[in-house]
């Protein structure tokens, strides 16, 4: 499945909001199950739990919906916000990450 058609499919559980609201709930959404994934990790490193793969690859999951509701939101397909990163990310490292270029970076 390609980002676009994975857009399509999850936008047929968003509900019909005004593109504010949906930009709202995609902002709110996101910093919601990013605070689940990180708290879900935080358990696993200093709490003692067990890593539970499918739990994380859900809330991955989770993540990916309210992004794919941002995108539609800004009047934009998935494929297009991962295309704009992957052109931002080869200016930024163009020989791939390393430190030394992360400390030399001017924005």
């Amino acid at each position: 499945m390609d980002l676009n058609e994975y857009q399509q499919l999850a936008l047929r559980t968003a509900r019909d909001l005004t593109p504010d609201d949906r930009l709202l709930n995609a902002a709110l959404g996101l910093a919601g199950e990013a605070g689940e994934f990180a708290d879900s990790v935080k358990k696993i490193r200093f709490h003692g739990h067990a890593l539970d793969q499918s739990e994380l690859i859900k809330e991955v999951g989770d993540l990916l919906w309210y992004a794919a509701l941002a995108a539609n939101a800004l009047g934009v397909p998935l494929s297009e916000v991962a295309e704009r990163n992957i052109t931002k990310l080869r200016q930024r490292y163009p020989e791939g990450f390393s430190e030394q270029a992360s400390r030399d970076r001017s924005e």
